[in-house]
């Protein structure tokens, strides 16, 4: 760090002794300094970006070649007239500097003697509330800004419930532009009592006040002199001081989630992955998770050679005294104190997507080093952040915050996330766009699923098959609404029938007449059709039938539930494809005229979309096959003849 005599807030930039004197002495204490992970929100225009330029300034991060650039930006861009425009040091984008907001996440890194500091400064936007979730997701400690001239807003009562909702419990109210109000008392008392009121009313037990100006340094590093109505901590002295109880997760039980297993050779084999909480020791008692086995811990190796303990925080591999299957995603923990398994949850959800929530459709969840399939229902409700009521909902839009039950395709483990961020805390992410939809946090595991459990049963599925001299399978007839899946489904089932095959047709209209007449034509009410009927397919190939279903099912996603559901090689996807004009040209049952007159919503093709299979195993071209082509080429299929023509 260069020397120079710049003054900031009473603090000259020098070389510190010990530097001079031993650099080595030095590095060995700086790196075992602790570390605190804390963001800036709020508002918008609250001076987030602005306190943390000030916080580096201060903090004495900046070189001189940077000061300089300030500077000169500060003349081209700033908003500070021809003054330091501090909120440059964060925003970096163009956009952010022409309009002087905060878009993406900025994370830097400072220090002072005492501590290692990584800052995310967060934006103020509604529209960019996802950008606040992602920043605070790892953070000890939330600085909570309020503009002194406009007091409690709704992204401050918005950012004050994630940050407590993602488990967040270091608060500080920072109290911003006091010189803007001339550092008046009154005000600033106001704007604490009210936001009292609310932090009380959404559980946060406790935070800390304190009147700043980000812009002119009050109270930033030293107690200013314009409010000696103040005798609390400084903003630096509190962030060096705070006790962010990392001893915590070291006393808690052992935790690892497997992130990879470690075969070099053949004389190897550990298993590796971030301690999450927890001790652990060569001679340990532990167990996997999910499967329930248990051994002995051997070894603790890491780079630098064998530990005779590892804590919280520390990347390492562990091998264990039993040749036992554990894999990526499985999670070693205490013997005697292992986390739960199970597949059904209630979850809080922060929806972060564009698109909203689709209840019944499957995403892919991702918690820890585990990724399974998950579908969402209903929410329960949607929070208002301005009155904590909880409302209705069907779904959840863009920031919405919500209540809802998931459902996971195998058991997973878990822990509460008031108890453990990393098995509590996780995203979800669409199937089709892989891009992240939620974040959530797990509340409890549903005594349903605690209760309910899989009944072995004498006869099996196999035992049902061979009685029947077939194997079963399911028959998955897609298309528009026109296209000839009833009537190819139809013959597929004649034909088979007459070969003496058992079989069942599941039509989309006759289901509806029945297990799903309380079902509607949205989107929701589509994936919801498609689930049951899969489920029914699949607990009738128990039975060792071959099913057919002919159903729109327009979506990829809920063909793939399905598929998902069977044995590999038990689902066969037929998709009969029909041109839209030669569907509508047909149009048996007058439904699209209805739909192009308004009358009809949601119907597939014309206002609801159809999403073409990518590789179905079979796919009938009806502007040049006929139905019962069609038809003996599928039940050639079935019967093993059948070979793709290239």
């Amino acid at each position: 760090m260069p020397e120079t005599d710049l003054i900031a807030s009473d603090v000259i930039y020098q070389t510190e002794a010990l530097i001079a004197e031993d650099i080595e002495a030095y590095l060995d204490l700086h790196q075992h300094k602790s570390m605190l992970r804390f963001i800036t929100c709020g508002s918008v225009d609250d001076g987030k970006s602005t306190l943390i330029g000030r916080l580096l300034y201060d903090s004495k991060m900046i070189f001189e070649d940077q000061l300089a650039a300030l500077e000169n930006d500060s003349k081209k861009v700033g908003t500070q007239g021809g003054e330091i425009d501090f909120a440059l040091l964060v925003d970096g984008l163009a956009a952010e500097r022409e309009q002087g907001i905060t878009i993406d996440v900025a994370y830097r890194f400072f220090s002072t003697e005492k501590r290692k500091f990584i800052v995310a400064d967060c934006p103020g936007h509604e529209q960019y509330t996802r950008n606040m979730v992602t920043g605070a997701s790892t953070a000890d400690l939330a600085v909570i800004l309020i503009d002194a001239r406009k007091g409690v807003l709704t992204q401050t009562r918005r950012h004050s419930y994630l940050c407590h909702l993602i488990g967040i419990r270091h608060i500080v109210l920072a109290v911003n532009k006091m010189d803007l109000i001339g550092y008046d008392q009154a005000r600033y008392d106001a704007i604490v009592a009210d936001y009292s009121a609310f932090a009380a009313s959404i559980g946060i037990e406790a935070f800390t006040a304190m009147p700043i100006s980000g812009f002119k340094g009050d109270n930033i590093t030293g107690l200013s002199p314009n409010t000696p109505w103040y005798s609390g901590p400084t903003l630096m002295g509190h962030l060096e001081a705070v006790d962010v109880n990392t001893a915590a997760e070291a006393a808690g039980a052992f935790r690892m989630p497997v992130q990879w297993v470690n075969r070099p050779n053949l004389d190897f084999r550990g298993f590796s992955g971030l301690i999450s909480n927890g001790t652990v020791k060569p001679g340990d008692a532990v167990r996997v998770l999910p499967s329930g086995k248990t051994s002995t811990v051997t070894r603790i190796v890491t780079l630098d050679g064998d530990l005779e303990e590892a804590v919280a925080g520390q990347s390492v591999t562990l091998c264990l005294a039993d040749e036992i299957d554990c894999s990526r995603g499985d999670v070693l923990a205490a013997s005697d104190a292992p986390p739960q398994v199970a597949d059904q949850f209630e979850a809080n959800l922060v929806w972060m997507a564009d698109e909203p929530l689709v209840p019944g459709r499957a995403y892919w969840l991702k918690l820890a080093s585990q990724t399974v399939s998950v579908t969402v229902s209903q929410p329960k409700c949607t929070i208002n952040v301005n009155t904590m009521e909880r409302l209705a909902a069907k779904t959840l839009e863009l920031n919405a915050i919500g209540l809802a039950e998931i459902t996971t395709d195998r058991p997973i483990v878990f822990e509460p996330y008031t108890e453990s961020r990393t098995l509590g805390g996780f995203i979800l992410i669409d199937k089709i766009s892989n891009a992240t939809v939620a974040a959530g946090m797990l509340n409890f595991s549903l005594r349903r699923a605690q209760n309910v459990h899989w009944q072995a049963l004498d006869v099996t599925r196999e035992a049902h098959a061979r009685m029947k001299g077939q194997s079963p399978a399911v028959l998955w007839f897609t298309g528009l609404s026109g296209s000839g899946k009833s009537t190819i489904a139809n013959l597929v089932e004649k034909k088979l029938h007459a070969l003496g095959k058992h079989t069942f047709l599941l039509d989309g209209d006759n289901v509806r007449h029945g297990l799903n007449k309380d079902l509607g034509f949205t989107e929701a009410d589509r994936i919801e059709n498609i689930r049951r009927v899969g489920e029914v397919a699949r607990l009738m190939t128990d039975a060792g039938l071959i099913v057919l279903t002919a159903f729109i099912s327009p979506f990829r996603a809920e063909r793939d539930m399905v598929r998902a559901l069977l044995p590999e090689g038990e689902f066969f996807e037929i998709f009969v494809d029909t041109p839209l004009e030669e569907a509508e040209r047909r149009d048996v049952k007058g439904l699209y005229k209805k739909a192009r007159s308004g009358a009809l919503k949601n119907f597939t093709g014309i206002d609801s979309p159809y999403e073409v299979p990518e590789e179905p195993e079979i796919r009938v071209d009806t502007m040049g096959e006929s139905p019962e082509e069609a038809a003996e080429r599928i039940v050639a299929l079935i019967i093993g003849d059948w070979m793709p023509v290239i």
